[in-house]
């Protein structure tokens, strides 16, 4: 990397590397052992008995016997690809914010641009299922408070993730970071592949799992807690009740983090996880710059680079209305043939502005209303 780092003598890093990777220890218990023993390489050298006051049996007995080994030297190869980098809770550029919090990751796989982590950052979350106006919703939210100095931090799935992802990927000086429930050389779902790529060039992906860690269920909401520890603020998207990301925004609540989320239709099961989380105090966001409002304008921001403008309007999607319609109502409503009308849907399909939806159904995506390009 080109910027300095305070890094720790080799050997300490290497019994961080040791204690991080070894199954059953964990932050609290690294914790617990630098307290008691000044360090985690006099811990490993203590005495079993005097390990197992500490922590559990088990992972004083493999971090005695070094069982972590095979995974410390896999790491420290690793390591030496390109942009890539170990990062451990004593390295001076671990992130205040997310050392701050109850239980921080030990250590952590990154990919990409590490002084990323040095940036103020925003958690854009939300439906894995989303719809594709709730996508184009996180996206120019996304690519706006990148326009603004936020990096976008997100967890790389599908849905809204993915959409905030790419929106702040636009604003390279900002850009993205990914947190994952998976290990850093693993993409779930394998359909981010290329988002992954791109991600590790112009952004960057984290992750507290060793090399080789598949998507496991109980993956998720460990790595949601690390999108939450890094965030000034929390935003969800769309979100039914029984969303995960509601889980990212109890842990940024918890961590003295604001949340807050858009609403959307009373008829709408993906909406109601936001709406509980209205109910529960959380922001109402209509605009980018009620965002702003929340988490404050950042120094560097400038008015002629804010937030996206909507596009010049179109007869036909005035006609359509704000929900979906199927092509014989679109018909009877504009008079135009239905070879004329698929000619005019394909092409504003193309542009983005309208989706196509199963049963034959279109739906207007429009931008989100911003009053934030006026700003000084």
């Amino acid at each position: 990397m080109t910027e300095p780092h305070s890094f720790p003598p080799e050997q300490d890093r290497i019994d961080w590397l040791l204690a991080a990777l070894t199954p059953g220890l964990g932050s609290a218990g690294m914790l617990a052992l630098l307290h008691t023993f000044g360090s985690l390489g006099a811990a490993r050298r203590a005495e079993l008995s005097a390990l197992r006051r500490i922590i559990r049996p088990a992972a004083a007995a493999a971090l005695r016997q070094a069982t972590a080994w095979p995974a410390v030297e896999q790491a420290l190869a690793w390591a030496r690809g390109d942009e890539a980098f170990l990062l451990t809770l004593c390295d001076a550029d671990y992130p205040l914010a997310l050392a701050q919090t109850a239980s921080p990751p030990p250590l952590l796989f990154g990919l990409g641009r590490r002084r990323l982590l040095d940036r103020p950052m925003l958690a854009i979350v939300g439906s894995r299922s989303a719809g594709p106006q709730a996508c184009a919703t996180a996206h120019d939210f996304a690519a706006a408070l990148a326009r603004h100095g936020y990096t976008i931090v997100s967890g790389l799935a599908s849905g809204i993730d993915g959409a905030a992802h790419r929106g702040a990927l636009d604003h390279a000086a900002a850009s993205s970071v990914a947190v994952i429930g998976t290990g850093i050389d693993r993409v779930y779902p394998a359909s981010h592949r290329e988002l992954a790529r791109q991600l590790a060039r112009e952004g960057l992906i984290l992750s507290e799992f060793p090399l080789g860690a598949r998507p496991l269920a109980a993956h998720f909401p460990r790595r949601n807690r690390i999108i939450a520890g890094l965030s000034a603020a929390c935003l969800v998207v769309e979100a039914s009740i029984a969303s995960g990301s509601l889980i990212t925004a109890r842990l940024a609540a918890d961590a003295g983090r604001d949340v807050m989320a858009i609403p959307g239709s009373i008829h709408h099961a993906r909406a109601r996880g936001c709406h509980r989380l209205i109910k529960d105090g959380a922001a109402l966001i209509e605009t980018v710059d009620d965002v702003l409002d929340v988490v404050g304008r950042l120094s560097d921001a400038t008015a002629a680079d804010t937030a996206p403008t909507a596009a010049a309007g179109h007869p036909l999607l005035d006609a359509m209305g704000s929900d979906a319609v199927c092509l014989d109502e679109l018909v009877s409503r504009v008079g135009l043939t239905v070879a004329e009308l698929y000619a005019i849907l394909l092409q504003l399909e193309l542009e983005g502005r309208i989706a196509s939806l199963p049963g034959g159904r279109f739906q207007r995506i429009d931008p989100p209303p911003d009053r934030a390009a006026s700003l000084e």
